[in-house]
């Protein structure tokens, strides 16, 4: 066996090893407790994309003033988000008080690596979609004859 093919197919594989490799990052969506339902729509969007991609999501609550003496209504905001994004993650951590902000973890139902694959192969048969158009466009172009 050649060595330098040896040391070529040991980069490439060491390369797709990295290309796979996964780091579940938390990240974080902040609401106020009198958010409009736009604005919830966004946030939720948001928060959903991340879980699609594999990331943990942080909901916080951020309370002002007199809304800290309502905390029922943080929860209740908190379990409304945690069911429009039960089709992508599970609540890893229930509603918590942390000084002036309700925290909540949800997790995604896909592991990072696993969306990190899913969407490499999706990657890879757009590439091969556009490959095959510019080689049939190519073959058509050389068919007809020019005038």
């Amino acid at each position: 066996m050649d060595y330098g093919k040896f040391k070529y197919e040991a980069a490439q594989k060491e390369k797709e090893a990295r290309r796979n490799q996964a780091n579940t990052i938390l990240k974080e969506v902040r609401f106020r407790l009198k958010i409009e339902a736009h604005d919830y729509t966004t946030k939720l969007k948001r928060a959903e994309g991340f879980l699609k991609a594999g990331d943990k999501v942080k909901a916080m609550i951020l309370f002002r003033g007199r809304e800290q003496s309502r905390p029922e209504q943080g929860v209740r905001l908190l379990r409304k988000f945690a069911e429009d994004v039960a089709e992508f993650g599970t609540v890893e951590s229930n509603p918590t008080i942390d000084g002036r902000n309700m925290v909540m973890v949800v997790a995604p139902l896909k592991s990072k690596s696993e969306a990190k694959q899913e969407q490499n192969a999706v990657r890879d048969a757009q590439r091969a979609d556009k490959k095959q158009a510019a080689r049939d466009a190519k073959s058509e172009s050389a068919a007809t004859p020019a005038e």
